[in-house]
C-alpha cells in the first residue's frame, strides 16, 4: 500500500523517527540512514502525484539513490511499511515486489528476493510478504514464494525459503524454529510493547494502529 496524502506520509515519517531513536532534525553532517529514509518516504508519497510533483519525484529520487549507493541500500520504494529501522548502512538489498509490514527492524548484509519460476509463463510473484514486528539479523537471505508471520525473530546469516508462522525465532541453514518465543520476548525496537508506546505518544495516529501495508 502506498503512501496517499500528507497525513500517512507524517505518519510514516513519524513511526520512522520513533524506531530510529532519533530526536529532532538531522543533522546536517550524518544521519545519513535517518535522511535516506525521509527521502525513501517522501518518494512513496509524490510518485501517487501528477503534473509539476513529477518533476519533483525526479529530484527526490535523485538525492535518495545517491545517497543509496554511498550506503550500499538498495531498497525501493513501496516496500517497507511505517517504523522502519535500519541498522547499519552495508548491502542490504531488497526486491520491489517484497511485502514488508510495519516496525521491521533489519540489519546490513540482508537479502530479500524472489526465486526463479518454475514456469516462463507464469505472473505469480515469486517474493515474501513479511509481517509486523519481525526482526532481521545481520546477513539473513529470505526469499521464494514464503509468507513470514509477524513477531519474529530471524537469526544472524539465517537462509528462509519456506514460511514460518508468527511469534518464532528462526536460524540456520537452511532456517529453522529454535525458539517458540520471537520479537515479544526480547528488549528491541520491534517489540510490539515498545512499538505501541509510539501511540501512546502520538493519539492522533491511533487509527493506523492495524495498519496494512
Amino acid at each position: 500500500m502506498s503512501i496517499k496524502n500528507k497525513k500517512e506520509l507524517r505518519f510514516f515519517l513519524e513511526a520512522d523517527k520513533f524506531a530510529l531513536k532519533k530526536i529532532g532534525k538531522p543533522n546536517l553532517l550524518g544521519d545519513y540512514i535517518w535522511k535516506f529514509q525521509i527521502l525513501l518516504r517522501k518518494c512513496e508519497y509524490y510518485r501517487n502525484k501528477n503534473g509539476v510533483f513529477k518533476l519533483y519525484l525526479k529530484y527526490l529520487r535523485l538525492r535518495k539513490n545517491k545517497l543509496a549507493y554511498k550506503l550500499g541500500l538498495d531498497i525501493p520504494e513501496n516496500v517497507f511499511g511505517p517504523g522502519l529501522r535500519i541498522n547499519h548502512f552495508g548491502n542490504i538489498v531488497i526486491n520491489g515486489k517484497c511485502r514488508i509490514g510495519m516496525w521491521c527492524d533489519i540489519h546490513q548484509g540482508v537479502n530479500i528476493g524472489a526465486s526463479n519460476p518454475t514456469n516462463k509463463d507464469s505472473n505469480e510473484t515469486y517474493t515474501p510478504k513479511i509481517g509486523n514486528n519481525v526482526w532481521i539479523g545481520p546477513g539473513a537471505k529470505i526469499y521464494g514464494p514464503i509468507n513470514v508471520g509477524s513477531n519474529v525473530q530471524i537469526g544472524a546469516n539465517a537462509v528462509i525459503n519456506k514460511s514460518f508462522q508468527s511469534e518464532v525465532t528462526v536460524a540456520g541453514v537452511p532456517a529453522k524454529v529454535i525458539s517458540e518465543k520471537g520479537t515479544s520476548y526480547v528488549d528491541i525496537v520491534a517489540n510490539p510493547k515498545n512499538t505501541l508506546k509510539f501511540f501512546d505518544k502520538f493519539p492522533e495516529y491511533i487509527k493506523y494502529k492495524n495498519f496494512k501495508h
